[in-house]
């Protein structure tokens, strides 16, 4: 959980808003994923994974708003590829 409370902080320091969302179009379906549901949806990985996304969270900073925001879209499109392989029917 030290992890969770890090990237919300760290959010907040630099006033960005979890509550943002990013729109995807999944086989046209519209899915909307917020900032904190990504967060915490990689919080329930492995610690190393956790750290991971910390850093990679921190590197996306350096390149302001539209750095966080192509991070958060990768990480939320990486979660959907995951879901829609899991649900995949050969």
């Amino acid at each position: 959980m030290q992890v969770t409370k890090a990237v919300e902080e760290l959010l907040r320091k630099h006033s960005i808003n979890p509550d943002s969302s990013i729109d995807f179009d999944v086989n046209g379906e519209l899915q909307v994923m917020t900032f904190s549901q990504i967060t915490q949806s990689y919080m329930q990985a492995s610690a190393e994974s956790q750290l991971l996304f910390y850093a990679a969270l921190e590197k996306s900073l350096l390149s302001g708003t539209s750095g966080v925001e192509t991070f958060f879209e990768g990480m939320g499109k990486l979660l959907l590829m995951a879901q829609l392989s899991d649900n995949f029917e050969v």
